[in-house]
């Protein structure tokens, strides 16, 4: 039997182990129950994977992915290891044989999904077996606190308790706060376990917010910068995938994708690529990563916002394993917030729940979407905001993120706070924050009731001289301070808040921080030249990011298919209203009208609205 230092090089190519890992593994091999948070890149899978073979039974690993369990066992077999998996991809026989081959010792560690655990024939298995551990790999599931709670973890317990001896009990988790950590120890019914916690702080990489009202241009300005390099682009859709993929390409970026929707064969050859280098950008859904240990990893971004920060984390951090500096970086819009509780609502609603515990796993998500938002708000270090939220204390601020590099002015902002709640109680709509927003700037372009009620019109641009973006990050530091409140699925709505009432005290002083904007550069860069022509620019730029959104959304390359450029000018300086005065564009005929014309219209009638009905002319 080799030690571990040799088993370490022989089966894992390492000389010496990771922080963390010895004292874990140490901890198993002496028979201890065990806990493991080892962040993304940490190398928890060896903390279980080594003692399992050189423990003297079978090691079994209960995992929710299927895809991870396959590439588990490929790597364990191109080190020399004997290892297998059950679960719903296998056929009938194929699983029968497998579990013959694990009666006859073949296999030193089996993954399994927890469905398999109370199957008749597995439990007839495992009671005849030598089971030495089981292992719960993403044990943040076992709890309603975890990002990704599944009922089924909690049945690991009672199938413990079917084995005719109880083996030694590890758990590990990439991500987890303190409340997840007490829930895995409890719910596995752990026995004084050994609780080891690395530090979840990564001095290599560089994280940053960047708040956009034009996503898709302020990316390709970004992706700029990245150019022959590798990263990963993480976006919360299959079809924002397949979009930004073929706008890179369209770029001219090597860029291949990644999601549950494709085929299994597809996945693999664009994940191989990727590694290889042959497709150094990987666009994907949070379905892509595990497992995946690619070291130069330069960049990740995440196109929206992931819906809480455990599973940020663990995403960011597939930047930056060679130890190298990386960037990680959010491109952040109001409607994210939407787009992640509409999904969670449709997730929730699948789940197949009892209503009790419906309840309680969409208030536990609404609080981690709550707090990923106040992340991407927060005008403190985001390394402090990250490590406070995993119960990590952190001294001084990182000097590296886009906080630390910002300058924040102390702004008194007790009128506007109040105005805002004095007419939001008088309002007889339902408003979201970006709606009620543009309700009290001027700026709706369509209302959900005509014509307005009285309240309305007395709320209607009561703060046009204001910045839109501003007021929108007033109005959400009110939600996160409590003077508002923001409820309600699939589409959250304002109400009074639970410190509403201290607005009405004279004496009560809210503040906030605000970014202090650098002055803006005397000569800017352009980015496209068609733009020097145009009387309006910017109308121009907003005119050109429609056109390739509609492009990717239908497929059209190149996209002056959809208008040409000259259109798009012609467009600038006549800025049609109407159909009939769109038909007069060079350009225009009535089947693009019929396709493409009410969104340009639509830009058009925006644009010259927020100039106070008068274009540059």
């Amino acid at each position: 039997m080799p030690t571990k230092l040799e088993a370490l090089q022989q089966y894992f190519g390492y000389r010496e182990f990771r922080q963390g890992q010895e004292e874990i593994i140490d901890a198993i091999l002496s028979g201890r129950d065990t806990v493991g948070v080892l962040p993304t890149g940490g190398g928890k899978s060896l903390c279980f994977q080594l003692p399992a073979l050189l423990m003297p039974g079978i090691t079994l690993v209960v995992s929710p992915l299927i895809s991870l369990m396959k590439d588990q066992v490929a790597f364990l077999a191109k080190n020399g290891i004997c290892g297998a998996y059950l679960n719903s991809s296998l056929t009938y026989r194929q699983y029968r044989a497998a579990l013959y081959n694990a009666k006859e010792g073949r296999y030193k560690i089996i993954y399994l999904a927890p469905e398999r655990l109370h199957t008749p024939e597995f439990l007839e298995f495992a009671k005849q077996a030598q089971i030495s551990m089981v292992t719960v790999d993403e044990a943040h599931c076992i709890s309603q606190w975890g990002q990704d709670f599944r009922p089924s973890y909690l049945k690991i317990a009672s199938f413990l308790k079917e084995l005719p001896y109880r083996p030694v009990v590890s758990a590990f988790t990439a991500t987890a706060t303190p409340k997840v950590r007490e829930d895995i120890c409890s719910l596995l019914s752990l026995r004084e376990p050994y609780l080891a916690v690395t530090s979840f702080y990564r001095k290599n990489l560089s994280f940053k917010i960047q708040k956009t009202q034009n996503k898709l241009y302020d990316f390709h300005e970004l992706m700029e910068k990245y150019r022959g390099k590798s990263g990963i682009v993480y976006c919360i859709t299959r079809k924002s995938v397949r979009q930004l993929c073929f706008a890179l390409q369209l770029w001219g970026f090597p860029a291949t994708r990644y999601h549950a929707g494709l085929s299994s064969e597809e996945r693999k050859e664009n994940q191989e690529d990727f590694i290889s280098g042959k497709s150094p950008i990987m666009v994907a859904t949070s379905a892509f990563g595990m497992g995946i240990d690619k070291p130069d990893v330069s960049f990740v971004i995440h196109y929206h916002m992931p819906k809480d920060l455990e599973s940020y984390y663990q995403e960011a951090g597939r930047a930056g394993r060679n130890g190298e500096k990386a960037d990680c970086i959010l491109l952040y819009d109001m409607l994210d917030e939407s787009r992640n509780r509409y999904l969670l609502y449709l997730s929730e609603e699948k789940a197949g729940l009892s209503p009790e515990m419906k309840e309680v796993v969409v208030r536990q998500n609404e609080a981690r979407l709550q707090a990923m938002a106040f992340f991407c708000h927060t005008s403190e270090c985001l390394n402090h905001y990250i490590l406070r939220y995993f119960g990590e204390q952190f001294p001084t601020s990182c000097g590296t993120c886009s906080n630390c590099h910002s300058s924040f002015q102390e702004t008194d902002i007790t009128k506007i706070s109040r105005k805002i709640l004095r007419h939001l109680k008088k309002l007889p709509s339902i408003y979201e924050i970006w709606t009620l927003c543009d309700l009290f700037l001027g700026i709706i372009k369509r209302v959900r009731r005509i014509p307005f009620s009285f309240h309305e019109k007395r709320a209607y641009g009561i703060f046009k001289e204001l910045d839109r973006e501003w007021l929108r990050e007033v109005v959400f530091y009110l939600v996160h301070e409590g003077y508002l409140s923001l409820a309600g699925r699939p589409n959250p709505v304002l109400s009074p808040g639970e410190r509403a009432q201290e607005l009405e005290n004279r004496k009560h002083i809210v503040t906030m921080k605000m970014p202090v904007k650098p002055a803006a550069p005397k000569a800017p860069p352009v980015t496209w030249k068609p733009m020097e022509r145009t009387k309006n620019p910017e109308l121009f730029k907003r005119l050109f990011d429609l056109r390739i959104k509609l492009a990717l959304e239908r497929g059209i390359a190149p996209p002056y298919l959809i208008l040409s450029n000259a259109s798009l000018e012609a467009i600038c300086e006549r800025l049609p209203r109407t159909p009939k005065e769109l038909l007069q564009i060079t350009g225009v005929n009535e089947e693009k009208q019929a396709q493409y014309g009410e969104e340009f219209l639509d830009v058009v009638s925006q644009y010259v609205q927020e100039q106070g009905g008068a274009a540059k002319g």
